[in-house]
């Protein structure tokens, strides 16, 4: 009788600990200071911005918020960029729809743009009329 309800109890911890175990995953606050300077190559411009942003390792979704201040014109585009150190471009990884003075979205990642992310290899990219390659960028950590 003892060992049947030891079994039960282990039973119902094993099974406890299965479901809890994502719902106690943390998530992961990351963030991005936006200016010309970090473009690859460097560009001198007035223009600055923030990204803050919160990674869910157990749905892989990513959320974001941005602002943006004293940009040349308005953005044309807005991007997360990676693999890439701070130093090197990249292709785009997911697109940031109608930037403006602020915005925000998300996005479910991949479990290779995951680990790039978490290793520090995205960066946030806004772009205008006037420099179209990139007005003002910054790398996205922890």
């Amino acid at each position: 009788m003892h060992r049947t309800l030891f079994c039960t109890a282990i039973a119902c911890l094993a099974l406890f600990a299965m479901w809890a175990t994502p719902a106690l995953a943390q998530t992961i606050n990351l963030k991005a200071e936006l200016k010309g300077s970090n473009e690859v190559p460097p560009i001198t411009v007035s223009g600055s911005g923030q990204v803050t942003a919160v990674f869910d390792p157990a749905t892989r979704k990513l959320s974001w918020k941005g602002t943006l201040a004293n940009l040349t014109a308005a953005p044309t585009m807005a991007h997360f960029h990676g693999p890439a150190e701070p130093s090197k471009n990249a292709g785009i990884q997911v697109a940031i729809p109608g930037p403006g003075a602020s915005f925000s979205g998300e996005a479910t990642l991949t479990e290779q743009q995951a680990r790039d992310l978490l290793a520090g290899m995205w960066y946030v990219n806004v772009h205008t009329a006037a420099h179209p390659a990139g007005e003002v960028r910054g790398q996205l950590l922890k």
